[in-house]
C-alpha cells in the first residue's frame, strides 16, 4: 500500500470490510455495447448511504449496486449546485460555457435559460448511434415553451422540469402543475420517489434487443420534506399556494418543518425504488452488460450528513461538491473495489461515450476524458485539472491538493469582526477534507501557479451577469416567470 493510499484510509474514505483498492481487469473492452443506466439522488449528503458510512439510513439497495462495483471516494459534482450539474453531465462540459449554466441553480423561464437545441447531448450523440434514450424524473434544464429533455436528444420523458416539487400534489416552486409525458401534462396520484421508480424499471423490462440509455433523476431526498405517507403535508402546500393569487412566500421550500428522522424516511423510499430499477436490469437479462452510475447532484443540505467535510450544497468546500458515487459493470469492472482517485461529472459523459463506442463531436470538446481506458485496459488514471466556480468562489483540484479562492466575508468568533473575504486556501484534501489547515502560507508558489490556473479557468467561462436573477415571480407581461432558487 502507498503512502497516499494508507492516508486516504485513514480518512474514511479507503476501504470498508470486503473491499480493495482499484485494480483494473486490462482485459480489454467487451465485445458487446452495454446498457448505461444513470440514477441522480437530489442533495444526498456524502455520507447518506450505507456503504458510504450512514449510521442511520439503511439502503441494502444502493449497498448492494455499489459493492458489484467501483465506489469513488474522491467523486465530485461539476457544480455545487444542481442545474449547472446536469447541464454538465448532458453536455459533457463545464457549466459556465452555457448561459443556462450561470444561475446557481437555474430560476428564469425564458429562451435563454436552457441548452441550446443546436448543442450536442450524451442523449442525442447516443440516439444518434443506436441507443434508444429515456429520461425519468427532474429535469430542471430549461422549460417549456422553449426546453425539454425531449429536445435535448431523450426520446421519451417522465417527470417534472422545475428544479422541484411536491413528492404528492406535483406543483413547483411557483405552484403550478408539472408533472409531464413527453411535452403533454399528465395528471398522476403517487408519491413521485416510486412514481419515477415504477415507470424507470417498466421502460427497462419493455425495452428491445437496442442498447438503452435511461437516466433517473430522483427528486429525493430535495425538500419538501415528506415520507410516503405524507399526503397530508402535499395538500397543506397546495393549500398555502391556493390562498395566494401571487406567490409572496413559497411553501414548497418547507422551511418550518423536516427532522433527521423524515430524510431517512425519504432517502430509503428512493432505496427501495433503486431497488425495483435493479430487478428491472436482471429481467431484461443483460446486468452484466449494464454500466450503472450513481451519484448525487451536489452535496447535502439540512439534514444531510456530509460528515467528515464541511460545507453544504452551494458551496465550494468539500461538504457541498464531494458526492457520494459508485459505477458497476461487471462484464468489465469487477465489484468490491474503491478508488481514491478524482473525478468529476463530464468525464462520465466521456466514459459513457466511449463504452458505447461513440465520438464527442469535435466542435464541442469535452471537459473530462475518458475513465474506460483505466477501468477496462489497465491504463493509468487519466489524472486532470477539476475546476469549479460560483460567483463568489472558485476552486481547483490538482492531485492531493485543492486551492479556494473565496470572496466572501467570514465571521470572527463571537464578537471578533468580521474578516472580509479574498482568502486565497490550499488543503490537501486526503488528509483534510475539513479543510482547516490551510497550507498557503507553506506553499506560495503552489498557490500562485493553481491561481494562475483558476483566472486561466475563469476567463474561458462566460462572465456572470452583472445582476443575479429577480425574485421568484409568476409570468407577466413584463418579465418571465422565475422560479424560486431550489
Amino acid at each position: 500500500m502507498t503512502d497516499h493510499e494508507s492516508r486516504t484510509m485513514s480518512f474514511t474514505t479507503g476501504p470498508r470490510a470486503g473491499e480493495r483498492w482499484f485494480r483494473g481487469r486490462s482485459a480489454g473492452r467487451p465485445a458487446e455495447r452495454p446498457d448505461l443506466v444513470f440514477v441522480f439522488a437530489d442533495d444526498l449528503g456524502w455520507a447518506d448511504l450505507g456503504c458510504f458510512g450512514s449510521p442511520d439510513i439503511r439502503t441494502p439497495n444502493l449497498d448492494r449496486a455499489a459493492a458489484s462495483g467501483v465506489r469513488f471516494t474522491h467523486a465530485y459534482s461539476a457544480s455545487p449546485v444542481c442545474s449547472p450539474t446536469r447541464i454538465g453531465l448532458y453536455t459533457g462540459r463545464y457549466p459556465g460555457r452555457l448561459h443556462a449554466g450561470l444561475e446557481e441553480p437555474l430560476r428564469t423561464r425564458d429562451e435563454r435559460n436552457g441548452i441550446p437545441h443546436d448543442h450536442p447531448t450524451l442523449p442525442k450523440l447516443l440516439a444518434d448511434a443506436g441507443y434508444s434514450t429515456a429520461m425519468f424524473g427532474k429535469w430542471h434544464c430549461g422549460w417549456l415553451p422553449w426546453f425539454s429533455p425531449i429536445r435535448a436528444g431523450f426520446q421519451r420523458f417522465y417527470g417534472c422540469l422545475d428544479g422541484v416539487i411536491d413528492y404528492f400534489e406535483h406543483i413547483d416552486t411557483l405552484g403550478l402543475h408539472d408533472f409531464w409525458e413527453g411535452e403533454t401534462e399528465i395528471d398522476e396520484v403517487g408519491y413521485a420517489t416510486e412514481l419515477i421508480s415504477r415507470e424507470s424499471a417498466a421502460h427497462i423490462r419493455a425495452a428491445g434487443d437496442e442498447p438503452i440509455y435511461v437516466q433517473v433523476n430522483y427528486t429525493a431526498p430535495h425538500w419538501p420534506w415528506e415520507g410516503p405517507g405524507d399526503a397530508e403535508t402535499g395538500a397543506r402546500i397546495r393549500a398555502e399556494y391556493d390562498a395566494m393569487e401571487v406567490p409572496t412566500s413559497y411553501p414548497l421550500c418547507d422551511f418550518h418543518s423536516g427532522s433527521i428522522e423524515k430524510y431517512v424516511e425519504m432517502v430509503e423510499a428512493m432505496d427501495a425504488g433503486f431497488g425495483e430499477i435493479l430487478a428491472a436490469i436482471d429481467d431484461r437479462g443483460r446486468a452484466a452488460d449494464t454500466l450503472l452510475v450513481f451519484s448525487s447532484d451536489n452535496g447535502g443540505e439540512r439534514w444531510a450528513r456530509n460528515w467528515p467535510f464541511v460545507g453544504e450544497k452551494g458551496d465550494l468546500t468539500e461538504g457541498g461538491i464531494r458526492v457520494p458515487f459508485f459505477a458497476s459493470w461487471p462484464a468489465a469492472v469487477d465489484g468490491g473495489q474503491v478508488c481514491d482517485r478524482p473525478t468529476i461529472t463530464m468525464d462520465w459523459t466521456a466514459t459513457m461515450l466511449d463504452a458505447a463506442g461513440v465520438a464527442p463531436d469535435p466542435a464541442y470538446p469535452l471537459d473530462g476524458p475518458s475513465l474506460v481506458p483505466y477501468l477496462v485496459e489497465g491504463a493509468e488514471h487519466p489524472g486532470h485539472d477539476l475546476f469549479w466556480r460560483t460567483n463568489s468562489q472558485v476552486a481547483m483540484r490538482r492531485g492531493d491538493v485543492k486551492y479556494l479562492h473565496d470572496r466572501r466575508p467570514r465571521p470572527g468568533l463571537g464578537q471578533w469582526p468580521v474578516h472580509e473575504g479574498d482568502y486565497h486556501l490550499l488543503y490537501d484534501v486526503t488528509v483534510d477534507g475539513r479543510e482547516r489547515a490551510d497550507l498557503a502560507p507553506h506553499h506560495p508558489d503552489l498557490v500562485a501557479a493553481m491561481r494562475a490556473e483558476t483566472e486561466r479557468f475563469e476567463a474561458s467561462m462566460l462572465p456572470y451577469p452583472d445582476v443575479t436573477a429577480p425574485l421568484p415571480r409568476p409570468a407577466s407581461p413584463t418579465g418571465p416567470a422565475v422560479g424560486f432558487a431550489d
